[in-house]
């Protein structure tokens, strides 16, 4: 096939759907990844949250979306892509105006009735529900409006643009937050996704294909997680790989707080963090064909430790320049299992059941985040403030990580080989 008859059929082998769709993910990338950016010196410097306070609220906030998704897709089967869509989004729009909000005059009332943590992780809720609808949607319709000839082209255009706004949303955050305030920055989350609320309601029809897998309803899907809970194997993985996504998420949890605190109150955090997605968006082909001929558990070790020892680097030398190259490092550990990840998960699968599997593959990513939050938190509490070595800190979440590249070794030696 020639190159003009390739791209013919690419251009038809997508319904009108599929780039509404995708393009809306664009913009709540951007406007999730913004807010996360600027969440954690949020809640510590304008909302004045302790250290312990603020790390287990950004965890929560990075964690609770990655349980809910679990049951997203199901809601969003019986709602239709359409509606599902565009309530998440009115939904996420209410959620981020709230956030950006809570500081406001006339948030007083309310903020002088209820105690600000309660309120906060309430407020912090509502994204969750909002994004655990978006997620299966978009990922159903690029399904259910490509064509099976361009269906690969079509998660490979989704997986660069949910990249694309993982970079922009801290690019807009740093931007926003210099010119007009960090309550602002949520602001401008909620306007991205205010658009795509009418972008859904005025373009997008709803993709029907015949042929496709129907969502799990939500009785099914209690059933598949009983189903996963009853593999000990695979659950002990999962929780062991939790360890990596509790060393990833310190990157939007500990870091920020670090940075301001250690290196330069001043600092552009939300700049600084548009070098994580920026790398994948730029190396991740290219990581992905250097690792090739590595066996898939092995790359999942190899990721984790990189990910692990790229805190040393801002711990030996606290800088900006070696904040960035921290998170140069954690992307290439991220590029190098990542792949590799969701791969090992669907031949761990049972026949019949990688559906079921691939589904739960997100709860270490949330486990980490919550946990994680926690455990960033405390460590800030007790190296930076009670100690006075905040470079304590990357220490011991580095020693989380080869603890846990460690542990995935034995699973590997030990629990994998008897079976």
């Amino acid at each position: 096939m020639g190159l003009g008859e390739r791209l013919g059929e690419i251009r038809a082998g997508f319904e009108p759907a599929f780039w509404v769709a995708n393009v809306s993910e664009l913009f709540e990338r951007l406007a999730y990844y913004g807010s996360f950016s600027s969440l954690a010196n949020y809640l510590h410097e304008t909302l004045q949250f302790s250290t312990e306070q603020t790390g287990s609220l950004a965890g929560f906030f990075g964690g609770l979306v990655w349980f809910l998704a679990i049951l997203g897709g199901a809601l969003a089967d019986r709602l239709g892509f359409r509606r599902a869509l565009s309530f998440a989004y009115l939904i996420l729009t209410f959620a981020y105006f709230l956030l950006g909000s809570i500081g406001a005059p006339w948030m007083s009332p309310v903020r002088n009735a209820v105690p600000l943590s309660w309120l906060v992780l309430f407020v912090l809720m509502l994204p969750a529900l909002g994004i655990s609808l978006v997620k299966p949607c978009v990922v159903g319709t690029t399904a259910r409006a490509s064509s099976e000839s361009v269906r690969s082209i079509g998660y490979s255009i989704y997986y660069t643009l949910v990249n694309i706004g993982g970079a922009a949303g801290p690019y807009v955050a740093s931007i926003t937050h210099r010119k007009v305030g960090v309550e602002n920055v949520f602001r401008i989350s909620a306007l991205s996704v205010f658009v795509m609320f009418f972008a859904v309601l005025l373009f997008f029809k709803e993709p029907r294909r015949s042929g496709e897998a129907q969502t799990a309803s939500l009785a099914e899907t209690l059933k598949n997680f009983f189903t996963v809970v009853s593999n000990p194997r695979f659950m002990l993985f999962l929780l062991i790989f939790s360890g990596y996504w509790v060393v990833f998420w310190q990157e939007f949890i500990a870091l920020p707080l670090y940075i301001h605190s250690a290196i330069n109150a001043k600092a552009d955090v939300e700049l600084i963090l548009v070098t994580d997605a920026g790398t994948v968006i730029c190396f991740q082909v290219l990581v992905s064909y250097l690792t090739r001929k590595i066996p898939t558990f092995r790359a999942i070790t190899l990721g984790t430790l990189i990910s692990s020892l790229a805190w040393l680097i801002v711990a030996a030398r606290p800088a900006v320049w070696t904040a960035v190259l921290s998170l140069f490092v954690l992307a290439v550990g991220e590029m190098t299992q990542s792949p590799r990840y969701y791969e090992y998960i669907s031949r761990l699968a049972p026949p019949g059941q990688q559906g079921t599997y691939m589904g739960f593959a997100f709860l270490p990513i949330g486990i980490g985040s919550l946990v994680g939050g926690k455990i960033g938190g405390g460590l800030l509490r007790h190296f930076a403030e009670v100690q006075h070595r905040p470079e304590r800190v990357w220490w011991a979440i580095c020693g989380i990580g080869l603890a846990t590249a460690l542990c995935l070794e034995i699973y590997d030696r030990v629990v994998m080989a008897k079976k």
